[in-house]
C-alpha cells in the first residue's frame, strides 16, 4: 500500500481541534460525505430534518454575530459575510493579517468553527452544519486536495494498489471524497479515527 502525504498549505489561516463539539454531523461515520442533519431514533433509523432556506440564513446571520464579536475582542478587523451555500449556512471572514485564526492546517479555524456552532445551536436548539471561512483559506485547501486526490488515483490506477493518505480532518477527507467520487475505476474509504482518521483510495469493485 503506498503511503501519500498532504502538501502543507502555503498560508496559515483557518480551523480546529479544540472543541469536539457533538453539533454536527462532519465526524460520523456518514463522516466524510457530510449529510443532511439527521437525529437517531430509538429504533437506530436515521430521520432527516428539514431545515428552511430561512432557517438557515437565521443560522448564519447568529453566526456572523459571533465571529464578529470574537474579533472585537481579539482586536483583528475583517469584513464578514453570511450566506447560504449548497444547503448550509456559512460566514466568511475577509482582510488582512487574519493568519492566526487560521492555525496550523486549519486547527485553529477548525476551533472557532465549532465555538460558532455551539453558539448558533445555544440560540436555536438546533444541531448546526455552518461553515466558517477566514481569508479564503478553504478554498484554496480544496484546490490544493483536489490534486491530492488525482495524484493519488493516477497511482490506484497505474499500479492497482491502494493509496493510503496522510490523515486529515473531516472537512479535508470530504474534499477528497468528492474528487475521488466524480471519477471512474476507483473509490474511496476512510479509516481509523480521530485525529488520525485517514482517507484509503483503491480500484473499484
Amino acid at each position: 500500500m503506498t503511503e501519500t502525504s498532504i502538501p502543507r498549505a502555503e498560508q496559515s489561516l483557518d480551523e480546529e481541534e479544540t472543541a469536539t463539539l457533538a453539533v454536527d454531523g462532519d465526524d460520523t461515520e456518514a463522516d466524510d460525505t457530510e449529510a443532511d442533519d439527521d437525529t437517531d431514533t430509538a429504533a437506530g433509523t436515521r430521520v432527516k430534518k428539514a431545515v428552511s432556506e430561512g432557517d438557515l440564513f437565521r443560522q448564519s446571520e447568529i453566526a456572523a454575530d459571533y465571529v464578529e464579536g470574537l474579533l472585537d475582542i481579539l482586536d483583528y478587523d475583517g469584513d464578514i459575510d453570511e450566506l447560504v451555500a449548497a444547503g448550509r449556512p456559512m460566514v466568511e471572514v475577509v482582510g488582512e493579517r487574519l493568519q492566526n485564526l487560521v492555525g496550523q492546517r486549519g486547527a485553529t479555524l477548525e476551533a472557532l468553527q465549532e465555538l460558532t456552532r455551539l453558539a448558533v445551536f445555544r440560540q436555536t436548539g438546533t444541531p448546526s452544519r455552518l461553515l466558517l471561512d477566514v481569508g479564503g483559506y478553504r478554498a484554496n485547501r480544496r484546490k490544493e486536495l483536489a490534486a491530492v486526490a488525482k495524484n493519488a488515483v493516477e497511482k490506484v490506477k497505474e499500479y492497482g494498489e491502494p493509496v493510503r493518505l496522510e490523515a486529515m480532518s473531516a472537512f479535508e477527507r470530504k474534499c477528497v471524497h468528492d474528487v475521488v467520487n466524480a471519477m471512474s475505476g476507483v473509490a474511496s474509504e476512510s479509516e481509523g479515527v480521530e485525529p488520525a482518521r485517514r482517507i484509503v483510495v483503491r480500484p473499484a469493485d
